[in-house]
């Protein structure tokens, strides 16, 4: 893994371009590569990299980066790993091309060579995240890997590119002016995080998975090329039978897995307990000549634990187990942490347990395997099956007439009179509450209904002093015939990249650590669209392709239950041990301090979380985060 940063400026900007300048930035990224920094200028073309090492392949100072290639035309600054490597450089011998150390960005820069960049970016089979200059063609090329396991954020403005992995060096540099996204603030609320290709900042980019941009240096101002060089097709596969399927999949996941196992650095893996991380842990320990270290971690509140099922699972596959306990005191003291961390605001409050299980692997190896990615390409979210289920309720009877034909504020007053639990809300909340089942009885498709149960506020933009309403992936999400094949889209192309993996990176390399993703190899990715729902969920059980490779390595009972998610008892703690932090940062002087929210509403929603049996946790953390993350950069 790694980190890095650069810039392009014009001549009127070229006294800010200094090695002194990019060592800070680089600095600030030091966790994503504390082994070693590398600094690159080119006065001439007004362009300069540093580079953060955390050495995994090629532990030597042959390594290092920026590196430049043999024939000197390309030079590389590069954060991640490309599996097959070996094969690639052994093409490569084969073609003449002679290589000095062992590390993959040698590698990739032969290729580069040998083949040109479009189709060098189809022979790797990995995660990256790509700075490249191309000295003969005077070209800077950003590039990010197919399912976005890597980030890559730019700047451009006023005639000048910076790029970085994180927001953070782009902050330290004097020609970045940071103005709030205000509609970015609005998806924040929306979805707890920030999709892409927003980012809290005006002028401020994230790269879409499976994109690069080419600029020229002659004319960094120019509008870059920008292309979709992969593209996931959902394209089932009708005559696939179950027996079919497993023995192509289970073949190429255990071979995906031996090849993200190799390192020169020491290796584990998280262990949730749950069907997709004991998928991965059996099929390493199958693959491995010694017990295989596994983490996992759990909570001392009812029904927020998995760590026992973790526990079960690693004693019977006989791996090197080992469990920590999150407190709320853990909590409080990482949640001082997380704006740096994350660098924008994020709300996902698994980000803690997240962060607290990298803490813990990184004491004992560098590099750990996860099993995200299983539900998106196995259709295992509850959402899918539950759409399915209430659909024809949805179409029929007394509640749909009610919600289609009477006015929302009467529907609140029978409410009231109806439901007496709903009482203690006020009018406001009774009314967003009522608008949001109104609009799930009401969806015309399956796509309107994603769009609207997957945020947390339903119109955050109302609940903001001044901010419209940003376009993103979701908006273009295709609508096909069967409403799981819709819901996996929008999850692999929204959710996953921006939410999880965003959320994984971070913590793992807030701690040095390296996270790999055996499931998001891109052909595991193409081969689980081909598969129908009809396969994947068998009498509502979801995920079955991977229930049935783990059932041969675990017993049922071990894995069989409901998903659990990796869930954090955050509504508890905002009533308790976490109640001064929040109303410290949702006092009416911090919220005018942001002057970003429209207080009045804000603050009905926490004294509605504090004084109601309702649990505002997910509204109100989004809130918090960007509160939290703008007292410390703002």
């Amino acid at each position: 893994m790694c980190g890095y940063a650069g810039m392009v400026v014009t001549s009127k900007a070229i006294g800010a371009l200094t090695p002194e300048l990019l060592r800070a930035m680089g600095n600030s990224i030091r966790l994503r590569g504390p082994d070693d920094q590398g600094v690159w200028l080119d006065a001439k073309l007004g362009v300069g990299l540093v580079h953060q090492r955390l050495a995994i392949q090629d532990l030597s100072p042959l390594g290092a980066q920026p590196m430049q290639s043999s024939t000197n035309r390309f030079t590389i600054a590069f954060n991640g790993e490309i599996y097959n490597f070996k094969q690639l450089k052994a093409r490569l011998v084969a073609l003449g091309f002679q290589f000095k150390g062992g590390s993959d960005t040698e590698v990739i820069l032969a290729a580069f060579e040998a083949w040109g960049v479009d189709a060098a970016l189809i022979e790797f089979v990995g995660m990256f995240s790509i700075a490249l200059i191309d000295h003969q063609e005077k070209q800077l090329w950003l590039i990010r890997d197919r399912m976005g396991e890597k980030p890559l954020y730019y700047y451009q403005a006023d005639g000048n590119l910076l790029f970085a992995s994180e927001l953070k060096p782009l902050m330290l540099c004097p020609l970045f002016k940071k103005d709030i996204e205000q509609g970015a603030v609005g998806l924040l609320m929306r979805h707890n995080y920030i999709p892409a290709p927003w980012s809290i900042f005006k002028n401020t980019f994230k790269l879409e998975p499976a994109h690069y941009l080419r600029f020229d240096l002659l004319n960094i101002a120019a509008t870059p090329v920008k292309k979709c060089y992969w593209q996931p097709s959902l394209n089932w596969n009708q005559s696939l039978t179950t027996q079919a399927l497993h023995e192509q999949l289970e073949p190429l996941l255990s071979q995906v897995i031996a090849d993200q196992m190799i390192s020169d650095a020491p290796l584990g893996a998280f262990l949730s307990g749950g069907i997709d991380s004991s998928t991965i842990v059996s099929l390493m320990q199958r693959q491995s000549s010694r017990p295989v270290k596994t983490f996992s971690v759990g909570f001392n509140v009812s029904g927020f634990n998995e760590a026992e099922h973790a526990k079960a699972v690693a004693k019977h596959l006989g791996t090197d187990h080992s469990e920590f306990y999150v407190e709320p005191q853990d909590a409080l003291n990482i949640i001082s942490q997380l704006p740096e961390i994350y660098d924008e605001p994020f709300a996902d409050s698994s980000q803690i347990p997240t962060f607290i299980v990298s803490r813990m692997t990184r004491q004992q190896v560098t590099v750990a395997l996860s099993g995200d990615g299983g539900d998106e390409l196995f259709a295992g979210y509850s959402r899918y099956a539950s759409y399915a289920r209430g659909f024809a309720s949805r179409q029929q009877g007394l509640v749909n007439k009610l919600m289609n034909g009477l006015p929302a504020s009467l529907v609140v007053q029978l409410t009231r009179v109806l439901k007496s639990n709903q009482r203690e809300l006020s009018q406001a909340l009774l009314l967003e509450k009522v608008q949001r089942y109104s609009v799930g009885f009401k969806s015309p498709d399956a796509r309107n209904y994603y769009q609207n149960q997957i945020g947390y506020w339903l119109n955050p933009e109302a609940h903001l002093k001044s901010a419209t309403r940003l376009p993103y992936a979701l908006d273009d999400m295709p609508l096909r015939e069967d409403p799981t094949s819709t819901f996996q889209w929008c999850d692999i192309n929204s959710y996953l990249p921006d939410d999880i993996l965003v959320k994984v990176d971070r913590a793992a390399m807030a701690n040095s650590l390296e996270t790999r993703v055996p499931l998001l190899d891109h052909r595991l990715v193409e081969l689980s669209l081909t598969v129908p729902t009809a396969i994947n969920v068998v009498n509502g059980v979801t995920k079955q392709p991977l229930r049935n490779i783990l059932y041969q390595y675990v017993p049922r009972e071990l894995v069989d239950r409901p998903k659990q998610g990796f869930a954090v008892p955050v509504g508890h703690w905002l009533k308790n041990e976490l109640r001064e932090w929040a109303e410290d940062l949702l006092s009416e002087k911090s919220l005018a301090d942001s002057n970003v929210f429209n207080s009045d509403l804000i603050r009905q929603k926490w004294q509605a979380h504090l004084t109601t049996s309702h649990d505002y946790s997910f509204h109100l953390w989004s809130v918090l985060m960007f509160q939290s993350w703008h007292r410390k950069y703002m």
